[in-house]
């Protein structure tokens, strides 16, 4: 693709994303793969290695010292400016949080490896340490209420989160542009 023809498409993003009054965002792990952890589907994926018979990819940093990219900060600057109205990401890995981005307008569609929520309560905790459970296990903690703990991950048969997915689809209803990311 020729230099002229990236710089049209770039201007009618742009011009798309200034235009929107109800942008909706979707992300995955490629937006993630700059901060050192790498995705899935990508040509150095986990499953495209996996599918290979070759060894899995490692993740550059551990999780916990990942930091946001590019990606995340531009995401947030989008919603800072009142440009983005919601975002819905597919990671598991605490980075838009970590950004700053506020948890009432995002969805994080498989969960959060970095939160535990209390059962009889709701709230959530965001901890600096990846929670070593996936599923919606008991963690061993206890809220200030004093209900039990769960991790925030999703283990393959889990269902998404209902709430998360209304709000999701709401949103995308409201939506005069949908990006995806990743």
């Amino acid at each position: 693709e020729t230099a002229q023809a990236l710089e049209a498409k770039l201007e009618l993003l742009i011009s798309l994303i200034r235009n929107a009054e109800h942008l909706v965002v979707f992300t995955g792990a490629g937006i993630s793969t700059s901060a050192g952890i790498p995705d899935f589907r990508g040509p150095n994926g986990v499953w495209t290695a996996q599918s290979k018979g070759q060894p899995l990819p490692r993740a550059a940093v551990d999780f916990s010292e990942a930091v946001p990219s590019l990606t995340h900060q531009a995401l947030l600057r989008l919603h800072q400016t009142g440009r983005l109205k919601y975002l819905v990401s597919q990671n598991v890995d605490c980075l838009h949080i970590r950004s700053g981005f506020p948890r009432r307008d995002l969805a994080e569609l498989h969960g959060n490896c970095f939160a535990e929520r209390c059962e009889r309560c709701g709230i959530e905790y965001i901890r600096d340490f990846e929670v070593p459970s996936v599923g919606f296990k008991l963690t061993g903690r206890s809220c200030v209420c004093g209900g039990k703990l769960r991790d925030h991950c999703l283990d393959w048969d889990d269902a998404l989160p209902e709430a998360e997915l209304r709000r999701t689809e709401t949103h995308c209803a409201e939506a005069d542009l949908v990006l995806c990311l990743g």
